[in-house]
Protein backbone atom coordinates (compact mmCIF):
# COMPACT_ATOMS: atom_id res chain seq x y z
CA UNK A 1 0.00 0.00 0.00
CA UNK A 2 1.28 3.45 -0.86
CA UNK A 3 0.20 7.01 -1.45
CA UNK A 4 1.72 10.06 -3.10
CA UNK A 5 2.04 13.58 -1.72
CA UNK A 6 3.03 16.68 -3.69
CA UNK A 7 4.52 19.67 -1.90
CA UNK A 8 5.73 23.01 -3.22
CA UNK A 9 8.42 25.26 -1.79
CA UNK A 10 8.47 28.92 -2.75
CA UNK A 11 11.61 30.72 -3.83
CA UNK A 12 11.50 32.89 -0.70
CA UNK A 13 11.34 29.79 1.53
CA UNK A 14 14.32 28.32 -0.28
CA UNK A 15 16.12 31.63 0.08
CA UNK A 16 15.63 31.45 3.85
CA UNK A 17 17.15 27.95 3.81
CA UNK A 18 20.08 29.31 1.83
CA UNK A 19 20.62 32.07 4.39
CA UNK A 20 20.53 29.43 7.13
CA UNK A 21 23.21 27.56 5.22
CA UNK A 22 25.45 30.62 5.48
CA UNK A 23 25.32 30.15 9.25
CA UNK A 24 25.28 26.35 9.55
CA UNK A 25 27.81 25.72 6.78
CA UNK A 26 30.77 27.46 8.46
CA UNK A 27 29.97 25.77 11.76
CA UNK A 28 29.97 22.39 10.02
CA UNK A 29 33.29 23.14 8.33
CA UNK A 30 34.82 24.19 11.67
CA UNK A 31 33.45 21.02 13.26
CA UNK A 32 35.01 18.87 10.54
CA UNK A 33 38.35 20.66 10.95
CA UNK A 34 38.23 19.74 14.65
CA UNK A 35 37.22 16.14 13.81
CA UNK A 36 40.04 15.68 11.31
CA UNK A 37 42.57 17.21 13.71
CA UNK A 38 41.36 15.05 16.60
CA UNK A 39 41.42 11.94 14.43
CA UNK A 40 45.02 12.50 13.37
CA UNK A 41 46.05 13.08 16.98
CA UNK A 42 44.21 9.93 18.04
CA UNK A 43 45.81 7.95 15.23
CA UNK A 44 49.34 9.15 16.03
CA UNK A 45 48.95 8.55 19.76
CA UNK A 46 47.55 5.06 19.17
CA UNK A 47 50.35 4.27 16.72
CA UNK A 48 52.98 5.42 19.20
CA UNK A 49 51.44 3.43 22.05
CA UNK A 50 51.28 0.27 19.92
CA UNK A 51 54.85 0.77 18.71
CA UNK A 52 55.99 1.23 22.29
CA UNK A 53 54.06 -1.83 23.42
CA UNK A 54 55.43 -4.03 20.64
CA UNK A 55 58.93 -3.21 21.83
CA UNK A 56 58.45 -4.01 25.51
CA UNK A 57 55.83 -6.79 25.61
CA UNK A 58 56.86 -9.99 27.39
CA UNK A 59 55.32 -13.34 26.40
CA UNK A 60 54.72 -15.44 29.50
CA UNK A 61 53.52 -18.92 30.44
CA UNK A 62 49.89 -18.99 31.52
CA UNK A 63 50.56 -21.69 34.11
CA UNK A 64 52.22 -19.53 36.77
CA UNK A 65 52.16 -15.92 37.88
CA UNK A 66 55.69 -14.50 38.06
CA UNK A 67 55.87 -11.54 40.51
CA UNK A 68 58.79 -10.17 38.48
CA UNK A 69 56.35 -9.24 35.70
CA UNK A 70 54.09 -7.23 37.99
CA UNK A 71 52.96 -4.08 36.19
CA UNK A 72 54.68 -5.07 32.94
CA UNK A 73 53.02 -5.44 29.54
CA UNK A 74 52.59 -9.17 29.04
CA UNK A 75 51.29 -11.49 26.34
CA UNK A 76 49.52 -14.65 27.44
CA UNK A 77 47.51 -17.23 25.54
CA UNK A 78 45.92 -20.63 26.07
CA UNK A 79 42.64 -22.35 26.98
CA UNK A 80 39.94 -20.10 28.44
CA UNK A 81 37.40 -21.12 31.06
CA UNK A 82 34.48 -18.80 31.96
CA UNK A 83 33.86 -18.25 35.67
CA UNK A 84 30.20 -18.95 36.27
CA UNK A 85 27.32 -19.17 33.80
CA UNK A 86 25.75 -16.34 31.77
CA UNK A 87 22.02 -16.20 32.49
CA UNK A 88 19.01 -14.14 31.47
CA UNK A 89 17.40 -13.34 34.84
CA UNK A 90 14.12 -12.29 33.23
CA UNK A 91 13.44 -15.38 31.14
CA UNK A 92 15.54 -17.88 33.10
CA UNK A 93 17.64 -19.05 30.14
CA UNK A 94 21.30 -19.91 30.78
CA UNK A 95 24.23 -21.23 28.76
CA UNK A 96 26.45 -23.56 30.78
CA UNK A 97 30.11 -23.30 29.76
CA UNK A 98 29.61 -20.23 27.57
CA UNK A 99 31.19 -16.82 28.05
CA UNK A 100 28.15 -14.89 26.86
CA UNK A 101 24.44 -15.22 26.16
CA UNK A 102 22.49 -13.06 23.71
CA UNK A 103 18.74 -12.56 23.84
CA UNK A 104 17.32 -11.56 20.47
CA UNK A 105 13.80 -10.16 20.38
CA UNK A 106 12.04 -9.20 17.14
CA UNK A 107 8.62 -7.62 16.69
CA UNK A 108 6.48 -7.78 13.58
CA UNK A 109 5.69 -4.16 12.76
CA UNK A 110 4.97 -1.50 10.20
CA UNK A 111 7.85 -0.04 8.18
CA UNK A 112 7.56 3.17 6.17
CA UNK A 113 9.59 3.72 3.01
CA UNK A 114 9.62 6.96 1.04
CA UNK A 115 11.09 8.16 -2.22
CA UNK A 116 11.05 11.74 -3.50
CA UNK A 117 11.53 13.45 -6.83
CA UNK A 118 12.10 17.21 -6.87
CA UNK A 119 11.68 19.47 -9.89
CA UNK A 120 12.48 23.15 -10.16
CA UNK A 121 9.71 25.51 -11.23
CA UNK A 122 9.89 28.84 -13.02
CA UNK A 123 10.42 31.61 -10.49
CA UNK A 124 12.85 29.67 -8.27
CA UNK A 125 10.43 27.39 -6.46
CA UNK A 126 10.52 23.60 -6.17
CA UNK A 127 7.87 20.90 -6.50
CA UNK A 128 8.51 17.66 -4.66
CA UNK A 129 6.55 14.46 -5.26
CA UNK A 130 6.98 11.97 -2.43
CA UNK A 131 5.67 8.41 -2.51
CA UNK A 132 5.16 6.68 0.84
CA UNK A 133 4.79 2.92 1.02
CA UNK A 134 4.12 0.64 3.99
CA UNK A 135 5.00 -2.97 4.67
CA UNK A 136 5.34 -5.28 7.65
CA UNK A 137 8.68 -6.72 8.75
CA UNK A 138 10.38 -8.37 11.71
CA UNK A 139 12.65 -5.81 13.36
CA UNK A 140 14.84 -6.11 16.52
CA UNK A 141 13.83 -2.63 17.72
CA UNK A 142 10.53 -0.80 17.72
CA UNK A 143 10.08 1.57 14.81
CA UNK A 144 8.50 4.84 15.99
CA UNK A 145 5.28 4.96 13.97
CA UNK A 146 4.35 8.41 15.30
CA UNK A 147 6.67 9.87 12.67
CA UNK A 148 4.89 8.07 9.82
CA UNK A 149 3.01 10.16 7.31
CA UNK A 150 -0.04 7.95 7.90
CA UNK A 151 0.61 7.23 11.55
CA UNK A 152 -3.07 6.80 12.41
CA UNK A 153 -3.35 3.84 10.02
CA UNK A 154 0.00 2.24 10.77
CA UNK A 155 0.65 2.07 14.50
CA UNK A 156 3.34 -0.02 16.15
CA UNK A 157 2.81 -1.07 19.80
CA UNK A 158 5.56 -0.89 22.42
CA UNK A 159 7.82 -3.91 22.80
CA UNK A 160 7.13 -5.61 26.17
CA UNK A 161 10.67 -7.02 26.20
CA UNK A 162 13.80 -6.15 24.24
CA UNK A 163 17.04 -7.82 23.27
CA UNK A 164 19.91 -7.98 25.75
CA UNK A 165 23.31 -9.53 26.35
CA UNK A 166 24.64 -11.30 29.40
CA UNK A 167 28.29 -12.24 30.00
CA UNK A 168 30.29 -13.78 32.81
CA UNK A 169 32.15 -11.30 34.99
CA UNK A 170 35.54 -13.00 34.59
CA UNK A 171 37.24 -15.93 32.95
CA UNK A 172 40.45 -17.80 33.73
CA UNK A 173 43.34 -18.38 31.37
CA UNK A 174 45.56 -20.79 33.25
CA UNK A 175 46.64 -18.99 36.41
CA UNK A 176 45.40 -15.62 35.13
CA UNK A 177 42.05 -13.86 35.26
CA UNK A 178 40.68 -11.78 32.38
CA UNK A 179 37.54 -9.71 31.84
CA UNK A 180 34.54 -11.88 30.99
CA UNK A 181 33.08 -9.49 28.43
CA UNK A 182 36.41 -9.31 26.59
CA UNK A 183 36.39 -13.09 26.38
CA UNK A 184 32.77 -13.21 25.22
CA UNK A 185 33.56 -10.70 22.47
CA UNK A 186 35.89 -13.28 20.95
CA UNK A 187 33.39 -16.13 21.04
CA UNK A 188 31.50 -17.74 18.18
CA UNK A 189 27.70 -17.67 18.26
CA UNK A 190 25.51 -20.76 18.22
CA UNK A 191 21.76 -21.13 18.89
CA UNK A 192 20.47 -22.21 22.29
CA UNK A 193 17.87 -24.96 22.41
CA UNK A 194 14.98 -23.83 24.60
CA UNK A 195 13.22 -25.98 27.17
CA UNK A 196 9.42 -26.02 27.66
CA UNK A 197 9.91 -24.21 31.00
CA UNK A 198 10.87 -21.06 29.12
CA UNK A 199 7.31 -20.68 27.80
CA UNK A 200 5.96 -20.01 31.29
CA UNK A 201 8.77 -17.54 32.03
CA UNK A 202 8.07 -15.61 28.82
CA UNK A 203 4.32 -15.56 29.47
CA UNK A 204 4.88 -14.09 32.93
CA UNK A 205 7.52 -11.63 31.80
CA UNK A 206 5.65 -10.00 28.90
CA UNK A 207 2.11 -10.28 30.23
CA UNK A 208 0.64 -10.89 26.77
CA UNK A 209 -2.75 -12.43 26.09
CA UNK A 210 -1.38 -14.05 22.92
CA UNK A 211 -0.30 -17.72 22.93
CA UNK A 212 3.37 -18.38 23.69
CA UNK A 213 4.94 -21.38 22.00
CA UNK A 214 8.51 -22.66 21.76
CA UNK A 215 9.78 -24.27 18.59
CA UNK A 216 13.29 -25.63 19.13
CA UNK A 217 15.38 -22.47 19.35
CA UNK A 218 12.66 -19.84 18.87
CA UNK A 219 9.77 -18.62 21.01
CA UNK A 220 6.72 -17.21 19.22
CA UNK A 221 4.22 -14.88 20.84
CA UNK A 222 1.50 -14.97 18.24
CA UNK A 223 -2.00 -16.21 17.46
CA UNK A 224 -0.73 -17.67 14.21
CA UNK A 225 3.02 -17.73 13.60
CA UNK A 226 2.48 -18.69 9.96
CA UNK A 227 0.54 -15.47 9.45
CA UNK A 228 1.96 -12.99 12.00
CA UNK A 229 0.15 -9.82 13.03
CA UNK A 230 1.58 -6.45 14.01
CA UNK A 231 2.87 -6.70 17.58
CA UNK A 232 3.76 -10.40 17.43
CA UNK A 233 7.14 -11.36 18.91
CA UNK A 234 9.75 -13.97 18.24
CA UNK A 235 12.52 -14.56 20.76
CA UNK A 236 15.71 -16.58 20.39
CA UNK A 237 19.00 -17.01 22.23
CA UNK A 238 22.57 -17.58 21.12
CA UNK A 239 25.57 -18.52 23.21
CA UNK A 240 29.13 -17.22 22.81
CA UNK A 241 31.75 -19.95 23.19
CA UNK A 242 35.52 -19.80 22.94
CA UNK A 243 38.10 -22.47 23.68
CA UNK A 244 41.39 -20.56 23.42
CA UNK A 245 42.33 -16.90 23.43
CA UNK A 246 45.30 -14.55 23.57
CA UNK A 247 45.63 -11.29 25.48
CA UNK A 248 48.10 -8.43 25.79
CA UNK A 249 47.79 -6.24 28.86
CA UNK A 250 49.28 -5.31 32.20
CA UNK A 251 49.91 -8.03 34.75
CA UNK A 252 48.38 -6.89 38.02
CA UNK A 253 48.45 -9.72 40.51
CA UNK A 254 46.66 -12.56 38.75
CA UNK A 255 44.73 -10.19 36.47
CA UNK A 256 45.52 -9.12 32.92
CA UNK A 257 44.10 -5.63 32.46
CA UNK A 258 44.70 -2.47 30.46
CA UNK A 259 48.28 -1.20 30.28
CA UNK A 260 48.90 2.55 30.22
CA UNK A 261 51.57 3.55 27.71
CA UNK A 262 53.92 6.49 28.32
CA UNK A 263 51.61 8.81 26.33
CA UNK A 264 48.59 7.83 28.41
CA UNK A 265 46.93 5.53 25.84
CA UNK A 266 45.63 2.26 27.24
CA UNK A 267 46.67 -1.00 25.62
CA UNK A 268 44.56 -4.13 25.92
CA UNK A 269 44.61 -6.47 22.94
CA UNK A 270 42.66 -9.69 22.51
CA UNK A 271 42.37 -12.36 19.84
CA UNK A 272 40.67 -15.72 19.47
CA UNK A 273 43.03 -18.70 19.44
CA UNK A 274 46.74 -18.89 20.14
CA UNK A 275 48.09 -15.76 18.45
CA UNK A 276 51.61 -14.48 19.08
CA UNK A 277 52.32 -10.92 20.21
CA UNK A 278 53.71 -9.56 16.90
CA UNK A 279 50.59 -10.68 15.04
CA UNK A 280 48.33 -9.04 17.62
CA UNK A 281 50.18 -5.73 17.42
CA UNK A 282 50.17 -5.86 13.62
CA UNK A 283 46.40 -6.45 13.62
CA UNK A 284 45.92 -3.56 16.05
CA UNK A 285 47.95 -1.23 13.81
CA UNK A 286 45.85 -2.28 10.81
CA UNK A 287 42.65 -1.61 12.75
CA UNK A 288 43.96 1.80 13.79
CA UNK A 289 44.72 2.65 10.15
CA UNK A 290 41.26 1.53 9.02
CA UNK A 291 39.52 3.62 11.68
CA UNK A 292 41.69 6.61 10.74
CA UNK A 293 40.74 6.43 7.07
CA UNK A 294 37.05 5.95 7.82
CA UNK A 295 36.99 9.06 10.02
CA UNK A 296 38.99 10.96 7.41
CA UNK A 297 36.43 10.07 4.75
CA UNK A 298 33.58 11.14 7.03
CA UNK A 299 35.32 14.39 7.93
CA UNK A 300 36.02 15.30 4.30
CA UNK A 301 32.46 14.51 3.28
CA UNK A 302 31.10 16.64 6.12
CA UNK A 303 33.44 19.46 5.11
CA UNK A 304 32.15 19.25 1.52
CA UNK A 305 28.56 19.44 2.78
CA UNK A 306 29.48 22.50 4.85
CA UNK A 307 31.01 24.33 1.89
CA UNK A 308 28.06 23.30 -0.31
CA UNK A 309 25.63 24.74 2.23
CA UNK A 310 27.58 28.02 2.32
CA UNK A 311 27.43 28.31 -1.48
CA UNK A 312 23.89 26.99 -1.98
CA UNK A 313 22.35 30.46 -1.80
CA UNK A 314 24.02 31.30 -5.15
CA UNK A 315 22.20 28.52 -6.98
CA UNK A 316 18.94 29.37 -5.19
CA UNK A 317 19.18 32.97 -6.39
CA UNK A 318 19.93 31.77 -9.92
CA UNK A 319 17.03 29.28 -9.81
CA UNK A 320 14.65 32.06 -10.80
CA UNK A 321 15.51 30.63 -14.22
CA UNK A 322 15.83 26.87 -13.51
CA UNK A 323 18.36 26.19 -16.30
CA UNK A 324 20.75 28.84 -15.03
CA UNK A 325 20.27 27.64 -11.45
CA UNK A 326 21.33 24.11 -12.44
CA UNK A 327 24.52 25.44 -14.03
CA UNK A 328 25.31 27.58 -10.99
CA UNK A 329 24.51 24.65 -8.69
CA UNK A 330 26.98 22.42 -10.54
CA UNK A 331 29.58 25.15 -10.34
CA UNK A 332 29.15 25.63 -6.60
CA UNK A 333 29.48 21.85 -6.08
CA UNK A 334 32.78 21.89 -7.95
CA UNK A 335 33.98 24.87 -5.87
CA UNK A 336 32.94 23.08 -2.67
CA UNK A 337 34.89 20.01 -3.77
CA UNK A 338 37.97 22.12 -4.58
CA UNK A 339 37.84 23.87 -1.21
CA UNK A 340 37.47 20.50 0.52
CA UNK A 341 40.41 19.00 -1.36
CA UNK A 342 42.55 21.98 -0.39
CA UNK A 343 41.55 22.47 3.24
CA UNK A 344 40.98 18.82 4.24
CA UNK A 345 44.42 17.45 3.29
CA UNK A 346 46.00 20.61 4.71
CA UNK A 347 44.41 19.99 8.11
CA UNK A 348 45.46 16.32 7.98
CA UNK A 349 49.00 17.22 6.98
CA UNK A 350 49.45 19.85 9.69
CA UNK A 351 48.42 17.30 12.31
CA UNK A 352 51.07 14.87 11.04
CA UNK A 353 53.94 17.33 10.46
CA UNK A 354 55.39 16.89 13.94
CA UNK A 355 55.53 13.08 13.59
CA UNK A 356 55.88 12.29 9.88
CA UNK A 357 56.95 15.36 7.88
CA UNK A 358 57.55 13.37 4.67
CA UNK A 359 54.04 11.93 4.76
CA UNK A 360 52.61 15.36 5.54
CA UNK A 361 54.25 16.89 2.47
CA UNK A 362 52.96 14.01 0.34
CA UNK A 363 49.39 14.51 1.59
CA UNK A 364 49.54 18.24 0.80
CA UNK A 365 50.91 17.50 -2.68
CA UNK A 366 48.16 14.99 -3.45
CA UNK A 367 45.45 17.39 -2.30
CA UNK A 368 46.94 20.22 -4.35
CA UNK A 369 47.17 18.01 -7.45
CA UNK A 370 43.54 16.90 -7.12
CA UNK A 371 42.33 20.46 -6.62
CA UNK A 372 44.49 21.68 -9.50
CA UNK A 373 43.09 18.96 -11.73
CA UNK A 374 39.52 20.03 -10.98
CA UNK A 375 40.39 23.68 -11.66
CA UNK A 376 42.08 22.72 -14.95
CA UNK A 377 39.11 20.63 -16.12
CA UNK A 378 36.64 23.33 -15.15
CA UNK A 379 38.67 26.02 -16.97
CA UNK A 380 38.90 23.92 -20.17
CA UNK A 381 35.17 23.23 -20.04
CA UNK A 382 34.40 26.92 -19.64
CA UNK A 383 36.64 27.79 -22.59
CA UNK A 384 34.95 25.15 -24.74
CA UNK A 385 31.52 26.61 -23.93
CA UNK A 386 32.63 30.19 -24.70
CA UNK A 387 34.39 29.34 -28.01
CA UNK A 388 32.27 30.52 -31.01
CA UNK A 389 31.21 27.90 -33.54
CA UNK A 390 33.20 27.75 -36.80
CA UNK A 391 30.94 28.31 -39.82
CA UNK A 392 31.71 26.51 -43.06
CA UNK A 393 31.94 28.34 -46.36
CA UNK A 394 28.99 28.26 -48.73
Amino acid sequence: MSFTETTTTSWFSRLKSGLAGLVIGPLLVIGMIWLLSWNEGRSVQTYRALAEGAGIVVSIDNGTVDPANEGKLVHVSGPVKPDGTPEDPTLGVSAEGAAGLNRKVEMYQWIEDSSSETKKTLGGGEETVTTYSYKKEWRPRRVDSSDFKQSDQHQNPDMPIEGDRFTVATATLGAFTVDGKAVANLGTDSPVKLSPDVVGQVTSAIGSDKPVKADGTTIYVSQNRQSPAVGDLRISFSREDIAEASFVGAQKGTNVTGYKASNGRELFLSAAGNVDAPQMFEAAQSENALITWLIRAGGLFGMFIGFAMMLSILSIIADVIPFIGSIVGFGTSVIAAILTLILGPLVIAIAWIAYRPVLAIAVIAVGALLAGGLIYLRRNKAQAVQAPPVLGRA
